[in-house]
C-alpha cells in the first residue's frame, strides 16, 4: 500500500539510506503525466494531458460595446486575407499533431516548437562526471540514492516527470557543491520536494519528506537545503528531462504501450548510471526508444524519428551500446527498485524480457 501522509513508512536496515517498503505499481496510459489512483477501476489508470492551452484565446470571441457584429466579420475577413504564412512548415508525412487539431489541450500548433525549444535548452544544462569534485561520495552511493528515490516516487504516487526532474536537480547541485555522504539523502529528498512542487497537482508536504528520511534531518535543515539548491541552480529548474522526449518520439511511430514501457524501463535504469549523466535527455530518450524498437522487431530509426529528434542512427549508436552494457551487467541486489517496478504485470513485465542479441542490435545500428 502507498505510504499514507503523516505516517512513518517501514524502513530496513543494512543501508545508509532507509528503504521504503515495496508497493504495487500501475502503468501509465498515453499522456505525458498520469496520476495513479490507489484504487483505479479494473486497474485502469487515469489520463492527464500536458501543454494545456490555459487561455484558449484562439477560440474566444470578445464582443466589444459599440461595435456591430457585421463589422467584426469584415475585419476578420480582411485580416485573413493578409495573414502571414506559418513558419517552419512540417512535411505532411512527418506531421504527427494535425490529428489533435481540435484538441486545445494537446496544443498541436505549438507542440513541435515546444520540443525544439526544450532541445535548445539542453545546451544550458550539460553535465559531466562530477564525482571527482565529491571527495566524500562515489557512484555507488549516488545509485543507492536514486534507487531509493524510485521507491519514494512509487510510494507517494508521484508522476514520473517528478522523479526525473529530482534526479536532474540533484546532479546539477552535486556538480557545483561538495556534499558529505551523511547529507546525500537530504539532497535527494529535498530535490524531490522541489520537483513535486514544480510537477504535482498536490505535492507531499515537508513533513512527509522528513518521515521518509526516518527523521534523520530536522525541518530547518530540509528548508535550508531547499533554499541552497534553488540558489545554486539560480532558480532555473525547468530542466529538459528524457521522459518528455521519449513520449514525444514514441508518438512519431505510434508505439504501443508495451514498447513505450520497455523504453521507459531502459531510461529509468539509466538514471543510476554515472556514465550516462553527461548524455542529453533527448539523445538518451532516442537511444532508449531505438533499443526498444529493435528489441520488439519494429524496425530502426525511421525518417520521421530523424526529423523530430534531429538525430541519425550514427548519433545514437554510442549511447545504445552504453545502455546495452548496463543491462548486460549482473543485477545488483542493492539496486532492485527499478527492476522490481517494471517486473509487475501492469508494466507488461518488461524487466523480465531477455536482452536482445548483440549481433541483431549492431545490425540495426549499422543501417
Amino acid at each position: 500500500m502507498p505510504v499514507p501522509r503523516g505516517k512513518k513508512p517501514t524502513t530496513t536496515t543494512g543501508s545508509k539510506i532507509p528503504k521504503l517498503t515495496a508497493t504495487t505499481t500501475e502503468n501509465q496510459e498515453e499522456g505525458p503525466q498520469v496520476k495513479r489512483s490507489s484504487s483505479p477501476p479494473h486497474g485502469a489508470p487515469k489520463k492527464r494531458t500536458a501543454f494545456i492551452d490555459i487561455t484558449n484565446a484562439h477560440k474566444v470571441h470578445i464582443s466589444l460595446p459599440g461595435r456591430k457584429k457585421d463589422g467584426s466579420k469584415k475585419q476578420a475577413k480582411k485580416t485573413s486575407s493578409t495573414s502571414v504564412p506559418a513558419k517552419n512548415q512540417i512535411p505532411e508525412e512527418f506531421d504527427i499533431d494535425s490529428d489533435n487539431s481540435e484538441d486545445c489541450y494537446m496544443c498541436p500548433e505549438y507542440a513541435k516548437d515546444i520540443f525544439d525549444y526544450l532541445k535548445q535548452r539542453e545546451e544550458k544544462f550539460v553535465l559531466c562526471n562530477y564525482m571527482s569534485k565529491q571527495p566524500s561520495l562515489n557512484p555507488e552511493m549516488r545509485a543507492i540514492l536514486i534507487d531509493w528515490l524510485v521507491e519514494v516516487q512509487e510510494n507517494f504516487e508521484l508522476y514520473h516527470e517528478t522523479l526525473y526532474l529530482a534526479v536532474k536537480m540533484a546532479d546539477h547541485y552535486l556538480d557545483q557543491t561538495p556534499v558529505h555522504r551523511e547529507m546525500l539523502q537530504l539532497v535527494g529528498s529535498t530535490a524531490m520536494l522541489i520537483a513535486s512542487k514544480f510537477e504535482e497537482r498536490s505535492p507531499p508536504c515537508v513533513d512527509d519528506f522528513l518521515y521518509i528520511c526516518d527523521d534523520a534531518y530536522k525541518r530547518e535543515e530540509l528548508i535550508s537545503m531547499e533554499a541552497n539548491i534553488l540558489q545554486t541552480l539560480r532558480f532555473d529548474i525547468n530542466i529538459p528531462i528524457p521522459y518528455r522526449f521519449l513520449r514525444r518520439y514514441a508518438k512519431c511511430v505510434s508505439a504501443g504501450m508495451d514498447t513505450l514501457t520497455l523504453a521507459r524501463f531502459y531510461c529509468e535504469m539509466s538514471l543510476m548510471e554515472m556514465e550516462l549523466v553527461s548524455e542529453r535527455g533527448s539523445l538518451l530518450a532516442s537511444a532508449c526508444l531505438l533499443m526498444a524498437l529493435v528489441t520488439k522487431d519494429l524496425g530502426g530509426w525511421s525518417p520521421i524519428l530523424q526529423f523530430h529528434s534531429g538525430y541519425q542512427t550514427s548519433d545514437l549508436a554510442p549511447v545504445v551500446r552504453k545502455l546495452y552494457t548496463m543491462l548486460l551487467a549482473p543485477p545488483d541486489d542493492k539496486l532492485r527498485a527499478v527492476r522490481n517496478k517494471y517486473s509487475h504485470k501492469v508494466f507488461f513485465e518488461v524487466a523480465t524480457l531477455p536482452l536482445i542479441n548483440i549481433d541483431v542490435l549492431e545490425s540495426a545500428l549499422s543501417q
